[in-house]
């Protein structure tokens, strides 16, 4: 991915984006240099001319290293926003679109007409819906529940999680599938998705739109309480009576807006499921983790720009899905063990006791309350003693700052989810049985655990090769990594886009107020978002809600900070690495610190800030 220049007669390629780091730190091999493309006019291969300044993408002509290459596309201009995101995609080995053959497959399998039979339950008259986000275009789950009455302190409720029936669609050893598989999951960035599966089945035949009956794999649970006492799984034929997005129930929630009398009523004993089923996750010594996430959200204009950037955290909408969710993969994932039937489980191994030791000391260098640490700790007492620690984590970020420094912390502490054909346990949310199951529409394993449980009720399918799961895990686990890391980056490109833009608007001399989230010996790494001249006040009723200030990332250098009399010095970091100490008396900067910043430099191919302290 290059910025076409004009050099004299001829024309160049400049690259844009640094070639993506290896999983060894390294950097992989990729356009770096300057390379020649000719001295006459420079078209693409549909013959659109394109002008100095212009975002395109080169392939290299033959080997050699003469620097000669060829133009491929012509993307449009690297100051906008939607075009330089699409640019990073290409440049990251997206494929950007489907090959005719996988199209034409795919247009064929969402014409099929799918009926209630003896194979499949007819529960379109039962009252359905989703939740999902405002953005979203594809909707691979619904929800139905209905109280059953019982003991009041235990009272019985059965849900059914509705899940789009990929597989119905997608036959395995398709061209449909192979693609899918080769893709391993899809991949959303701000304004644009890669998707695994093509649009005719994403968005349309495979999405639970309301008010259209829709081919679905059904999850029924019948629990008492938070506990699950039965769990029947079948292919089911299913129409949502309403598509809902968080924000709409979390006003339901807050009693500023009425629920529908066609959805009220399985929405409320939802709801009561997913607090019992909460609570439950996090009493006593399960080891499950107590941390909020939060996520980025990007406003883009008609010109392709980005208009806002907004931070959206989990409210009680997102926490009643996702642990509606997870006891739907748990209760799959359970069965598929108990009848030995291969697919890929999400395992997430338990914590090493030495990492968990030095977690501890950080926190304790920082004043942050731990619980005792036994001397000889085994892996299991180190998952409940994470569960613990994140739960003391939260009582106090509630009461001060560091939210997102401690947060980090916790999560360097942990060891990576990954998939795998052996069922070992999902550490973090301290599940013994744990699989993806419910979204078949994005990541590649989804779809292989449906077949599996299919395979294993008489659904139909035929069950997974175990001789190919070793390899399949490694593979997708590769690609959710690759697709994080695209993710990331598109991320940190929108958000300087955004922080331009204010900049721009508003001033460069503007300062933030930011806290300080990574240490190393050369710098801090600061999050930063509200100004300084915004109200005390203003910031508390911004926290309040699902959407807080933009969390812009930049880096703050040693050789920038002064200390109280205005001179340079020198700073050292602890060994904990939690606290950066300078020579003069009281100068320190921990994590979770809050300080005032400025922005020196935004480099937006790079994602990249650098800050300076303010005044």
């Amino acid at each position: 991915m290059a910025v076409l220049e004009k050099r004299g007669r001829f024309w160049a390629a400049e690259p844009l984006f640094p070639p993506p780091r290896s999983d060894d730190g390294g950097r992989r091999a990729g356009l770096s240099r300057r390379i020649t493309l000719g001295s006459n006019r420079v078209t693409d291969p549909g013959g659109d001319a394109a002008r100095a300044g212009d975002l395109v993408l080169v392939q290299q002509a033959g080997r050699g290293g003469n620097g000669r290459a060829q133009i491929t596309r012509v993307l449009g201009r690297p100051d906008v926003a939607r075009d330089l995101i699409e640019g990073l995609l290409l440049d990251r080995g997206c494929s950007r679109e489907f090959e005719q053959a996988v199209e034409r497959e795919a247009r064929a399998a969402a014409e099929k007409t799918i009926q209630a039979t003896a194979g499949r339950r007819d529960l379109t008259g039962l009252s359905t819906f989703t939740i999902d986000p405002e953005s979203a275009r594809d909707f691979d789950d619904a929800i139905s529940a209905e109280r059953l009455g019982g003991d009041p302190t235990h009272p019985a409720t059965r849900v059914w999680v509705h899940i789009a029936d990929v597989s119905a669609y997608v036959h395995e050893g398709s061209l449909v599938d192979l693609e899918a598989k080769r893709r391993g999951t899809s991949v959303y960035v701000p304004g644009a998705v890669e998707p695994m599966l093509p649009e005719a089945l994403s968005n349309d035949a495979c999405s639970l739109v309301p008010g259209v009956d829709r081919a679905a794999v059904t999850v029924e649970l019948e629990l008492h309480g938070a506990k699950v006492v039965k769990a029947a799984f079948y292919r089911s034929l299913i129409r949502s009576d309403e598509r809902l997005s968080y924000e709409q129930v979390d006003e339901i929630f807050a009693g500023r807006k009425p629920a529908s009398a066609l959805w009220a009523e399985p929405l409320q004993a939802a709801r009561e499921v997913a607090a019992a089923l909460e609570a439950e996750r996090h009493k006593g010594h399960s080891g499950a983790l107590t941390l909020d996430s939060s996520e980025p959200e990007f406003v883009f204009d008609e010109a392709g720009h980005v208009d806002e950037v907004l931070v959206r955290v989990q409210t009680e909408s997102h926490r009643l899905i996702e642990h509606l969710m997870i006891a739907a993969n748990e209760a799959v994932a359970r069965l598929l063990s108990e009848r030995g039937t291969p697919c890929l489980y999400r395992v997430h191994e338990r914590p090493e006791p030495e990492r968990v030791k030095r977690l501890v000391q950080q926190l304790s260098s920082l004043k942050v309350p731990t619980p005792p640490v036994p001397k000889n700790m085994s892996p299991s007492q180190a998952a409940e003693l994470m569960g613990e620690i994140s739960r003391r984590v939260e009582a106090h970020v509630r009461l001060k700052s560091g939210r997102a420094a401690l947060t980090s912390l916790l999560l360097r502490t942990l060891q990576q989810a990954a998939y795998s054909p052996k069922n070992s346990g999902h550490a973090g949310l301290g599940t013994a049985y744990y699989c993806h199951f419910t979204s078949p529409i994005r990541p590649y394993p989804d779809l292989v655990c449906h077949r599996a449980l299919l395979s294993a009720v008489g659904g139909g399918e035929r069950a997974p090769r175990a001789s190919g799961m070793g390899e399949l895990a490694e593979w997708t686990s590769d690609r959710e990594r690759a697709a994080m890391t695209i993710e990331r980056d598109a991320d940190d490109v929108a958000r300087c886009f955004a922080l331009e833009r204010v900049l721009y608007e508003d001033g460069w001399e503007q300062t933030f107020i930011g806290e300080v989230v990574g240490l190393i010996s050369a710098g801090a790494f600061i999050v930063f978002g509200a100004r300084t001249e915004e109200s005390a006040q203003t910031q508390r009723k911004a926290q309040t809600q699902d959407v807080v200030s933009p969390d812009y990332r930049g880096m703050l250098p040693v050789r920038r900070m002064r200390s109280a009399d205005g001179e340079r010095e020198w700073w050292e970091l602890n060994e904990q690495g939690t606290i950066l100490h300078g020579e003069s008396p009281g100068s320190t900067l921990r994590l979770g610190d809050t300080i005032e910043v400025r922005v020196a430099r935004v480099d937006v191919a790079r994602g990249r800030v650098d800050l300076v302290p303010a005044g």
